[in-house]
């Protein structure tokens, strides 16, 4: 199983994808608010999303679980 983690702390703006859904690698599936930046987190492989750990208005350390991947 594959982890896609916060690569620094922030809050999650949104998530864009929903369990089950299936992605390719550099697609957008979450966004990060960082120091007033917005951070696009990319699927850095294809695959397919089997549990979101956060929602929007979370906060997240850096290298917490946000998604996995089947």
């Amino acid at each position: 199983m594959k982890e896609i983690t916060a690569s620094m702390a922030g809050t999650v703006l949104n998530v864009l994808v929903e369990s089950g859904a299936e992605v390719n690698g550099g697609d957008t599936i979450l966004m990060l608010e960082s120091m007033k930046m917005e951070i696009p987190v990319e699927a850095e492989a294809s695959g397919k999303v089997s549990e979101i750990k956060v929602s929007a208005g979370d906060f997240v350390n850096e290298g917490d679980v946000l998604i996995t991947f089947e």
